[in-house]
């Protein structure tokens, strides 16, 4: 069904926007030009609770909010799915 790939592509581009900006974090960038501003825009709203969720890596080095989020965003998509296909079928 069409309303299935529309969910599946959503997530993907949302998925792909989350390795997008880990991979700009490990470059020098303006994050005020508008294509940085529009993924952090996009994928801060992700990012921000995982973070939040997640308070005993605040202080390591590295962050993985978006290996959470990415993985999290598997699990709502699966969800999603799930129960659409219970309500349509």
């Amino acid at each position: 069904m069409i309303v299935f790939q529309i969910i599946n592509v959503a997530f993907e581009v949302m998925r792909g926007l989350i390795v997008v900006r880990v991979i700009l974090s490990y470059f020098r960038h303006d994050p005020q030009k508008p294509v940085f501003r529009f993924i952090y825009d996009v994928t801060e709203p992700i990012l921000y609770p995982v973070r939040r969720m997640i308070p005993l890596f605040r202080s390591a080095p590295v962050d993985f909010s978006p290996i959470f989020a990415f993985f999290l965003l598997y699990l709502i998509e699966w969800f999603i799915i799930r129960v659409l296909q219970l309500i349509l079928w």
